[in-house]
């Protein structure tokens, strides 16, 4: 069992490298089609397996096409991991889609109109107490 800090440096020098590959390495097409990047990559505590989540850009299609192509370069990434990075065996590697950027987007997006709601019910709240305070001020003949 190697130790936690051992992990994530191993988990940090996993993620450069297959950033590397994303850039100039896999020459599989259906890899190009969605924007990709390496969001996280989770060792396991014995280095066996590595779970590498990506995040793609673009559409469904887009996404599922780069999926298919990352799955079928598992093979070349592996070998290519086993060459770049020393350790007595290399990790299998599982390819795993991160929509959390997706997820945040929405959520930023849902703050900001319950935002805009609230300042435009607060402009319409403040119009209406200038309009009742400007009917008392007038004297009543």
């Amino acid at each position: 069992m190697a130790t936690e800090r051992r992990v994530s440096r191993v988990a940090e020098l996993i993620k450069r490298e297959i950033s590397q590959m994303l850039l100039h390495g896999i020459k599989d097409s259906r890899v190009g089609t969605g924007m990709v990047s390496v969001t996280d990559v989770d060792v396991s505590n014995d280095l066996q397996h590595a779970k590498i989540f990506v995040s793609i850009y673009g559409t469904e299609e887009a996404r599922a096409t780069t999926m298919a192509g990352l799955q079928a370069a598992t093979g070349y990434v592996r070998s290519q991991l086993g060459h770049r990075v020393r350790l007595r065996r290399t990790p299998e590697v599982i390819f795993l889609e991160d929509r959390s950027i997706e997820r945040g987007n929405q959520v930023l997006d849902l703050l900001n109109r319950i935002s805009q709601n609230r300042t435009l019910s607060l402009d319409s709240e403040d119009s209406e107490s200038s309009d009742v305070s400007t009917d008392a001020s007038t004297p009543d003949r």
